[in-house]
């Protein structure tokens, strides 16, 4: 069993035996602008759909919970193997369900939100500017830096271009792991890999399901990066940015 580390709600609160901070990658440190989420929801509502903060919040913390391996993605995969077109239109009607949208809606507005996505969605890749200073002023005060991302595929050529390979001692996706967070494998790989403590390392990740739970479990002390307020209660340090990193240093 793993013995967990406590549980603190403040980067304050953390203490100088830190060492390590591994980042989460997608919607931590890079980011697709517009998000799909964001796109998907603002056709949505172009067609119709009804909108509010509110609800927008809870169909996102409803894709965050999806993407994190939950019941219903493994059940979709199965279903629609391949990640084609089936899958993607039926994750289209999911979404618009916890968009508040009637499925008989749903149902006929789903197909064109696919299309949509699929031709039209061409996000700009955006890397905030405080995002190489922090990992600049980290790695400069001696921290162990990492990336631990569910991507499938390796992402050390997208780092490189990016220019924020030369951070990281370690970039690992689940792909590599053969474990998608929240499962603890592939947080374990990475301390097993970089040779780091997990009482001594934080995780910095956007998703609470995957990232704070996935962390928790493995014994790593989460922090979730929050710009979005979409997880209130997270019990643990919470971010809206990456530069507030830099009090540790």
């Amino acid at each position: 069993m793993i013995e967990t580390t406590p549980t603190y709600n403040s980067l304050s609160d953390l203490g100088r035996s830190l060492r390590t901070v591994i980042f989460d990658l997608d919607g931590t440190l890079r980011f697709n602008r517009p998000s799909y989420t964001e796109a998907f929801y603002d056709y949505a509502v172009r067609l119709g759909v009804p909108d509010g903060a509110e609800q927008r919040r809870r169909a996102i913390r409803w894709s965050h919970y999806y993407w994190a391996q939950s019941g219903e993605l493994f059940l979709d995969i199965q279903t629609y193997p391949g990640s084609g077109d089936d899958f993607w239109l039926n994750y289209a009607v999911r979404s618009l369900h916890a968009f508040n949208c009637p499925d008989e809606w749903a149902q006929e507005i789903a197909p064109q939100i696919h299309a949509y996505m699929t031709n039209l969605h061409k996000p700009v890749v955006w890397i905030p500017h405080d995002v190489p200073e922090t990992l600049l002023a980290l790695k400069s005060a001696g921290y162990q830096l990492a990336v631990v991302t569910n991507r499938s595929q390796p992402c050390n050529d997208e780092l490189a271009d990016l220019g924020l390979l030369g951070f990281f001692e370690l970039a690992l996706t689940a792909g590599e792991a053969g474990s998608w967070k929240p499962d603890l494998r592939i947080f374990t790989l990475a301390l097993h890999r970089l040779g780091a403590d997990a009482e001594a390392t934080i995780y910095v990740g956007d998703n609470y399901y995957a990232d704070v739970l996935g962390a928790r479990q493995a014994g790593l002390q989460p922090v979730l990066f929050d710009p979005q307020e979409l997880f209130p209660d997270a019990g643990c340090p919470v971010i809206r940015a990456i530069g507030e990193l830099q009090p540790l240093t």
